[in-house]
Order: structure tokens, then sequence, then C-alpha cells
């Protein structure tokens, strides 16, 4: 028999507790326990024994006798999302997208489905936000010929995995995966428990069937995939689409992914007939930029395997009140705040009179030490209201001493620049990374650089 009660579980890690609590005991998130209604199953002591004989159990074998598999991919048609994906997409696996509402998430996949269709691909595209009527007006607006992809407007998430199974369908594309529930739990869809257990079904699924499955998060307003963190965990790849929704250039990014490499950036651009792939990301985000406007330095950041470069800007203007502002878009405050402290202390510049804004171009995050040299950079050219050489490139860490440190893949940086029409590229002296057509200049000090940029 069943006794129906509820527990207030906590929508981040999925921690139970007995009451309400403002703060979980799991992850020390506040406000994110709610309460969810679930049915408990009493199991008598004969039904517990008969279930531990009806499950079969697996011998351990040696690594070395598991039989090698060549992992086999699928082309999306698509290049850019190949290229997050680390080659195409793997038939079994379960991915996860996730990304600000309006940002192309359906409209991307709904191009893959229709390229993938037309590739002789069966593709299945299940949605429990809009109807097939909708999913039509969007694809009359694509490019793509999406006539022959099957839709259904479909919650339960028996009937979406009836559907595939019916139709044989190669990929499954659930949008979303908070808008489904299951028939055996009796919580809302969207809970803590739903979408854990129809990941978790759907894994299986993908796993049992060699179906590709991809479905769609939302995301909270902390910009995080919404739902129990073990959403992440189940799936095989997780790709967060970016990109403010007034610009036109969308970018993906793989932050897990157990067939390819993390890190890995896809940039598209969104157009009135769907997204179009960006071939050369660096050209894009640097086609604005104004090689006689002081405030600006070019840095260049590994995402994944491939060099991107990216635009720092700076200014820094007399503060109109008791205490100057600083504003970073783009970068860590915390970690701007630290290159402002070096360069007072070792450099013996000082910004204390001043406001200092830093903005990275093209909705990029700054998020490796390998900026320090460029943020630097675009500071002391805005504070000299001098433009730092339009052939120039600053690659390299700041330490607390004001010392450059080298970094990594400091080679494939040097060689995007050098394609792109730079020459010179400041960084530390202890590299000895050479690349045809770039000249390294090392420094050894921040206060090096203060006296290059102020002659």
């Amino acid at each position: 028999m069943a006794r129906p009660r509820s527990v207030y579980r906590c929508a981040q890690c999925g921690h139970d507790h007995p009451k309400w609590v403002g703060r979980c005991e799991g992850c020390d998130e506040w406000n994110s326990v709610a309460e969810e209604p679930i049915t408990l199953a009493i199991a008598t002591p004969a039904s517990r024994s008969s279930s531990r004989r009806a499950v079969a159990t697996t011998s351990p074998q040696r690594l070395r006798e598991v039989t090698g598999v060549r992992l086999s991919r699928w082309s999306t048609g698509i290049p850019e999302l190949d290229y997050v994906f680390g080659g195409g997409l793997v038939p079994g696996s379960m991915s996860l997208i996730g990304g600000e509402p309006g940002v192309g998430k359906s409209t991307l996949l709904l191009q893959c489905a229709a390229r993938l269709e037309n590739a002789g691909r069966c593709v299945l595209y299940a949605s429990g936000e809009e109807s097939p009527e909708q999913i039509r007006l969007r694809a009359d607006r694509l490019d793509e010929d999406a006539g022959h992809v099957l839709v259904i407007g479909e919650t339960r998430l028996e009937a979406i995995v009836d559907a595939s199974l019916a139709a044989r369908a190669d990929l499954l594309i659930l949008d979303s995966i908070q808008t489904v529930y299951t028939d055996t739990l009796e919580s809302a869809p969207g809970s803590v428990g739903q979408v854990r257990e129809s990941a978790a079904r759907l894994m299986r699924f993908a796993k049992d069937t060699g179906t590709a499955v991809v479905v769609v998060g939302h995301v909270t307003k902390g910009g995080t995939i919404a739902g129990p963190k073990t959403l992440e965990h189940i799936v095989d790849t997780v790709l967060y689409f970016e990109g403010e929704v007034s610009l036109d250039y969308r970018l993906l990014r793989a932050t897990k992914n157990r067939f390819g490499s993390v890190d890995e950036l896809g940039v598209f651009s969104m157009t009135e007939r769907g997204l179009v792939p960006v071939a050369n990301p660096s050209a894009l985000f640097l086609a604005a930029r104004s090689s006689t406007t002081s405030g600006s330095a070019v840095t260049a950041l590994m995402e994944g395997t491939r060099p991107v470069l990216v635009e720092v800007q700076a200014l820094a203007a007399p503060s109109g009140y008791g205490t100057p502002q600083r504003v970073a878009t783009g970068i860590d405050p915390k970690r701007l705040a630290v290159l402002l402290a070096v360069l007072e202390r070792r450099g013996g510049i000082s910004f204390a009179q001043l406001d200092v804004f830093i903005q990275v171009t093209a909705g990029v995050r700054l998020t490796e030490p390998g900026a320090d040299l460029a943020v630097a950079a675009a500071l002391l050219s805005s504070l000299n209201d001098r433009p730092t050489p339009a052939d120039a490139l600053y690659l390299g860490e700041i330490g607390l001493g004001g010392e450059v440190r080298p970094i990594g893949g400091l080679d494939r940086r040097l060689a995007e620049a050098g394609r792109l029409g730079f020459r010179r590229a400041f960084g530390s002296g202890r590299s000895s990374t050479q690349v045809a057509g770039v000249a390294h200049v090392g420094l050894d000090h921040i206060d090096q650089l203060v006296r290059v940029l102020a002659a």
C-alpha cells in the first residue's frame, strides 16, 4: 500500500528536510527549499526479499577484457555545433542545453533537426511549451527545410518515449525538461523529483536504444540551469547558450563533455532566417575596434582548444563623487581591484581619485589570468590618453609582486594573432615561444609595461 506525504526538498542539491527551512542544510543555498508531495511505497519483508532475488548481479571483469568500440558521430550539418560537441552528435548520448529565454535554443535545435532529417536521420521534436502549430511558424521563418521533422506537443514522459520508439527516432529533442512529468511521481512538472527522475529515465532510454537525446533546460536568475545539480551530473554533455538578446551574436559553450573537450566555444550570428555559424570569431569580435582610440588592448583567450582574440576596453575619468566607482563588465570585479592595487604599489600609477570602467567586448568573460596584461595595458592607455600600438597583443599573468608570468598555449594564440595581422606580442620575458611573423616582446615586471606605454 502507499501513503502520501510531503517532503521539503532543495531545488539546488535535492537534499530532503523534515520541515521548511530558509537555508538548505546540504548546500547552504538560501530560499531553495520547497514542499513536494511524494508517495512512499511500504514494502513488507517478503516483498523486500523477493526484490533482492529479482536483481540480477553483474560480475566484474578486467578492463583489458572489455571490448573496445570505435566512437561514431553524426554531423549535425552546423559546423560550430559539431565543433562544440567535439566532432558531432554521439548516438546514445544525452545532452543538455541551457540559456536565457529568447537566446535561440529552440531555433538552433530546430535547425539541427532539419539538417539531420535531410541527411537521412529520423528526428522527433517533442515540445511541452509550444504546440506543433507554433513550431511550424518558427520553421517557416528558417532557411532550413524542416517539413519532414516529426513533432509532438506532449508533456507526459511515457508518451514521448513511446512516440520515439514507434517512430524509431535516431534523435529525440525535448523542449524542455522542466515541462515534462512521469506518472510514477505525484509532484508537479519542474519539481526536483520530476526533473531528476525524467532525466534518469531519458538517459536509460538513450543508452538502451542508441537514440541520441537532447533536452533544453531552463535557467535561473543567476544564469545556472534550473533544477537539481544532479541533472547536469546525469547527462553526457552540458551546453550553455550565452549572449544578449539585443545583440546579433550568440556564444555556445560546452561546460561538460564526456566525448570531447570542455570549454569549447561556438559562435553564431542571429539573423531573420535563423542562426548562422561564424567561422572566424576573432575577426567578428575585433571588427568594430578603432586603433586611434585610447583605452583599448587586445588579448587572446583559449576557449577549449580554440584561440579567440578579444578587445578589452578601459576608461579612467575623474570621480564626481567622494568614492570612485569601479565598474567591470566581463571581468571579475575582485580581479580588477587586485590589478589596480598592483599598478599602484608596484608600478607607481594611482587610480585612487579616478572612476574606472572595464569592459570586454562581444559579451565575452575573462576567466583566465592570461588576460591580466591586456587589462593593465588598457588602463594605462586610458590614463595616458594614448592608443596602444595597433599591431600589438598583450598576453601574460600579473602577480602580486608585479612580475609578469608566462601562460599556456602561447604558440596557438600567437598563430591566431599573426593570421589577423598582429605583429607584436607583449608577454612574459621567461617565455621562449616564437611564431613566424609575430615578434615577442618580453616583460619581466609591470613597471616595464608602464614605461613602454608612456613613451
